[in-house]
Parts: structure tokens; sequence; C-alpha cells
């Protein structure tokens, strides 16, 4: 990957990857050095990378390599010596074309804040394939290139994720309605 193309990547890709990126790590720190990581190891895998198909899924399938390689590391890590767990962030941010109200900002970030603590709940395999395929809003033909799976498991674990989602969000809703 030369400057001019690593440049095209960042700006056509840039912000879909660090969004990516906030979501599986959590926290700003965290998604800022994953950020980074995958472009750096898109720059040492440059002549992997082909410009003419969809540099966007090779993105996304290097950063999700590098997050759950750390994550192995780390569990490794915590089995030998226990440390204490990596802090997640709270601040949930918001982009808007137009200026909403005060009264619509305050519940528009109430709920994504319940839709994205909904989707963290989901076991790892399940909130993979919502992040890729709605978050990113790739194919399923593409989630299931990045994770290395069969387009059927990607529809059945979407499915699930549904059907869980569903399920969660209902009783968010249903709490509230009583309280």
């Amino acid at each position: 990957m030369e400057k001019q193309e690593l440049e095209v990547c960042i700006n056509a890709y840039g912000k879909a990857l660090y969004s990516f990126c906030r979501q599986l790590a959590g926290n700003r720190q965290e998604a800022d050095e994953l950020y980074q990581d995958t472009f750096l190891r898109a720059m040492e895998l440059s002549e992997k990378v082909d410009y003419t198909g969809n540099p966007k899924s090779y993105l996304l399938s290097v950063a999700l390599r590098i997050w759950k390689n750390r994550r192995r590391k780390f569990a490794w890590r915590k089995r030998i010596a226990d440390m204490q767990p990596i802090v997640e962030g709270q601040d949930v941010e918001s982009v808007a074309s137009t200026e909403p109200s005060p009264e619509e900002q305050v519940i528009g970030k109430e709920e994504q804040a319940v839709v994205r603590q909904a989707v963290d709940k989901l076991p790892e395999r399940l909130k993979l394939v919502v992040l890729l395929f709605y978050m990113e809003e790739l194919s399923v033909k593409q989630t299931a290139e990045i994770l290395k799976i069969p387009a059927g498991t990607v529809l059945s674990r979407l499915h699930q994720a549904r059907k869980t989602l569903k399920k969660e969000l209902e009783s968010v809703i249903n709490g509230k309605g009583t309280g």
C-alpha cells in the first residue's frame, strides 16, 4: 500500500472503520489503537490488498483479526496472572445532519445507549454478525467472507440476534412503561 492508496482508504473508509473499531473495543483509547494497528497491518500486507475489489471488507477483516488476537492474548494472560479488566467507555456519540431539539437529543441518546447495551450483551458470535451487517452495512456474503463462515450461518446468526435483541429490548421497554 503506497501513501496515495493509504490516503484514499483512510478518506473512503476511515470513519466506518473507526466506528467499527469503537464498537469492538468499547472505549476510545483501545479503538484508536486498533484503528492505527489496522492500517499499519494493511501497509505490511499491501500486496494482498485488492483495490479493484472491496478494500473496506479487507480492512474490516484485518481489524477483526487484530481485535480477536488481542482478546485471546488478554484471556491467556488473565489465566496466567489475573489482571484488572479493561474498563469500557460509556460515552455515546451521535452524528446528525440537522440539529434536533434538546428533548429529541436526550431521547435519541437514551435509545442508542439501550440498543448498544443490548448488542453488547449478545454472545460474540452474534454481536460480530450484527455489527458487520447492520453497522457496517455489509452484505451477507461480505460478512461471511470476513468471519470465514458460510452465508447460511450468517443468516442464522442474524435471526438469532434479532430474536434475542427483540426480547431484550421489549423487556426494557416494558420495564420503563410500568415504572
